[in-house]
């Protein structure tokens, strides 16, 4: 607990400092590494920024070369260069070709510690070749196993290891491996994981050959972006926020999306300020007011989540989308039916004897109703805003919202006064 609680002080020391490269470079070694790729991204870039040549080539001189390449990728190209020359021969060269490739695609999460075997050659050979490569760099390579130009697959060091030298059948251990083009997006990559997991990825070029290797444990970093970016996205926070931020930082972010928040949120006020005779003659309605709109913004963000994720992988267009919706209004129903008995009975059960189950019974078809316009908003925006070539999950949110607390107070309050007064 002392420990991790100490990492994040030094997180915050070097997010809020003038100077972090002065506080980075009081770390140990192997301490700078383990810090520098837990930070938030835009502090990342503040640190490299801040560091002078002498201490980033000392710090790059200790990071595996795709480490590097995520270190050099903060820095300005002349000082990118000024470091790369003072790297040996081998690390500036695959440092430097890491480096040629779109760090948001498959090539930028790859590396190049692999080696290519022909099917034909023996266990010696492939051995002989995976100890060469050890001795230039002290890294174990992936093995990758070719039929001619063919990717057949990958041999396991374990594999290797455990099988006689004079065995004749290479191809007899070869497991195949998925494999990905260099340009894709690294959501493509993720995709693939999931669907072979615990695998390792072959990164190709256009000519179908070899220019790397992504492992399981490259992915961490973009799992981790990705599900801050989700929440964000549902949020309205600006995913270059961070926890680290100061509070100025924090409103500038913010402010814009509070704003817009506020103009909405005077539509629903305009409503219920069209019933201020009513909420004035039956004082109770207040109470449940917000119970109304609560319920209904989180069913419509539940259909919107569905319905987003429905969209993102395919399933569900605006032009297909009518059983989508329909099922949504349905399930609206029947929770609204649900919940809305619920609290039907509680009201009337707490209400005084002047209203009893008129006001059970308003609030409980309120209920419903408010559910099913969740619902429906929350599958229809969503794909109104996607065929607009908008972010559903950006913008959505937002007009879920409104549709159920203006409609919502329409509807109870409407009823209310019909039926009470």
């Amino acid at each position: 607990m002392a420990e991790a609680e100490a990492a994040v002080d030094l997180q915050q020391t070097l997010a809020l400092s003038p100077a972090p490269a002065d506080e980075f470079a009081t770390l140990s070694r192997s301490r700078q590494r383990d810090v520098f790729f837990t930070l938030p991204e835009p502090v990342r870039e503040d640190l490299v920024a801040d560091m002078d040549r002498e201490q980033l080539r000392r710090f790059v001189g200790n990071l595996d070369p795709d480490e590097a390449t995520d270190v050099l990728g903060y820095a300005s190209e002349a000082v990118r260069e000024d470091v790369l020359s003072h790297l040996d021969a081998n690390r500036r060269e695959k440092v430097s070709y890491l480096l040629s490739f779109d760090p948001e695609s498959a090539a930028g999460l790859m590396d190049v510690d692999y080696v290519t075997v022909d099917v034909d050659d023996s266990f010696q050979t492939v051995a002989d070749r995976v100890q060469r490569f050890e001795r230039r760099t002290g890294r174990f390579p992936t093995i990758f196993v070719l039929d001619g130009r063919e990717l057949l697959g990958e041999l396991k060091g374990a594999t290797l290891a455990m099988t006689e030298r004079d065995s004749e059948r290479l191809v007899d251990y070869v497991e195949e491996i998925p494999s990905i083009r260099y340009d894709r997006e690294d959501e493509d990559v993720l995709e693939v994981f999931r669907e072979n997991r615990d695998r390792t990825v072959a990164v190709l070029d256009e000519d179908e050959e070899i220019v790397g290797v992504i492992h399981a444990d490259d992915l961490l970093t973009v799992v981790e972006e990705a599900a801050g970016e989700t929440l964000y996205e549902f949020t309205g926070v600006d995913e270059e926020e961070s926890a680290l931020d100061g509070p100025l930082a924090k409103v500038g972010h913010r402010y814009k999306w509070l704003i817009l928040n506020l103009g909405t949120g005077f539509l629903a006020a305009a409503v219920v300020g069209l019933f201020e005779a009513t909420i004035a003659s039956i004082a109770v309605l207040a109470a449940y007011m917000p119970i109304v709109a609560g319920m209904g913004g989180n069913a419509g963000t539940q259909a919107m989540a569905v319905t987003v994720r429905g969209i993102s992988q395919g399933q569900v267009t605006l032009a297909t989308g009518k059983r989508v919706i329909f099922n949504e209004v349905l399930a609206g129903a029947v929770n609204g039916l649900i919940t809305g008995a619920l609290v039907a009975v509680i009201a009337t059960a707490f209400s005084s004897a002047e209203f009893g189950v008129l006001l059970g019974a308003v609030i409980g078809v309120s209920m419903v109703a408010n559910l099913v316009i969740a619902g429906f908003f929350g599958a229809l925006i969503p794909l109104v805003l996607d065929r607009a070539g908008q972010d559903p999950a950006t913008s959505a949110t937002i007009f879920i919202t409104t549709a159920t607390d203006v409609l919502g107070f329409l509807v109870f309050l409407g009823l209310a006064q019909v039926v009470l007064l």
